[in-house]
């Protein structure tokens, strides 16, 4: 552990101990709220820190017994043996610590606005949409999250040309984050008679949810058309125009809604979607001006970055951000995606410690 970790931690230690202090004390209205919130946030971290602190001593004591001479050879087996154990727990502890202490992206506990369309290949980048917005749904419904789609086009075969859902629930946007991109398949298409396989693509935008206090719209900044929802096909489902679509002026930024009967809540749907994508372009042009400090090593999060193939013939899944293959596609695409976002996750992670080594 190099000097400057060490007093790091040791000024996490001390600040939890002074805000413990100071709410033993007692304070009033807004300092005591400050030091809540404050303790909150650290006392997690500082109850590894402490962990790590009361190992690192055991294991200290453990290694002088098996060094010890002059004490019973029984002993000093029993002594090494245990510092064996401690010194695999102290890692463990310190791993733990510093993942803790890496910068959290305040937008990880938020919701997501969660967008599927359909990139080359016509209809059969339609059914691969399909398939990855199924999968999405299914993960959410593994994690306890809720899943509410907001707008679907969908085209004959039953294909999405483009799909869009609002999943709420703890630290979506930190599970999803890196699922934003461009997807492939492989596979022998439903409308393919001669067997042969094809590469369709979709891309797939996970941005963190937007809450008004977060991005300021202008009205005057916004046209908005109502038309007619329509169907698979061109089929109007409605006679009535019930249908939204927003442009936001000054960014260009165009956003629809068209699944709910309501003109209201399809207004109200549109402007979620629409405040999610000026929130993350605020982001965006945030995490530009800091791109020579950091880029991110499992991709930029760029929606035309291709980053997973899915070869349904082999039964393989690829990411290739990381270099991962896991041989199990059912799987996958029935909502098991823990194993690509774990290992995604632990990437970025070692990155950032890497950087802040």
């Amino acid at each position: 552990m190099s000097e400057s970790f060490a007093l790091r931690l040791d000024r996490v230690l001390s600040r939890a101990e002074e805000l413990r202090a100071k709410l033993a004390e007692g304070l009033d209205g807004a300092a005591y709220v400050a030091a809540s919130r404050e303790l909150a946030e650290i006392e997690a971290v500082a109850d590894q820190v402490a962990a790590l602190r009361r190992a690192e001593r055991e294991l200290a004591d453990a290694r002088a017994m098996a060094r010890d001479e002059s004490a019973d050879p029984e002993l000093r087996k029993m002594a090494e043996e245990e510092a064996e154990a401690l010194a695999a727990r102290v890692a463990a502890l310190d791993h733990a610590v510093r993942i803790a202490l890496l910068p959290r992206d305040e937008a990880d506990r938020r919701n997501a606005i969660l967008e599927v369309r359909a990139g080359t290949g016509g209809d059969e980048a339609a059914l691969f949409a399909a398939d990855l917005f199924a999968m999405y749904r299914r993960y959410a419904e593994s994690r306890g999250w809720r899943f509410e789609v907001l707008d679907v086009s969908e085209n004959d075969l039953g294909g999405y040309r483009e799909a869009v859902a609002e999943i709420t629930g703890t630290d979506v946007f930190a599970r999803l984050k890196y699922e934003s991109g461009v997807h492939r398949v492989q596979r022998v298409p439903v409308t393919e008679s001669q067997g042969r396989i094809h590469t369709s693509t979709a891309t797939v935008a996970v941005l963190p949810e937007a809450e008004e206090v977060d991005v300021q719209v202008n009205d005057a900044d916004l046209r908005i058309d109502v038309f007619r929802a329509s169907g698979a096909g061109g089929q109007h489902v409605n006679k009535t125009e019930s249908a939204v679509r927003i442009t936001h002026l000054p960014t260009g930024i165009v956003v629809a809604c068209q699944d709910e009967k309501s003109q209201h809540k399809n207004r109200a749907r549109a402007m979620k979607i629409l405040r999610a994508k000026l929130y993350e372009r605020e982001r965006e042009a945030k995490a530009s001006a800091r791109s020579d400090l950091r880029r991110s090593q499992v991709g930029t999060g760029d929606r035309s970055e291709r980053i997973r193939t899915y070869n349904v013939p082999q039964g393989r899944v690829t990411d290739h951000r990381i270099g991962l293959t896991l041989h199990k596609i059912d799987r996958i695409l029935a909502g098991e995606l823990d194993e690509l976002i774990d290992a995604l996750t632990a990437e970025d992670q070692a990155a950032l410690m890497a950087e802040g080594a």
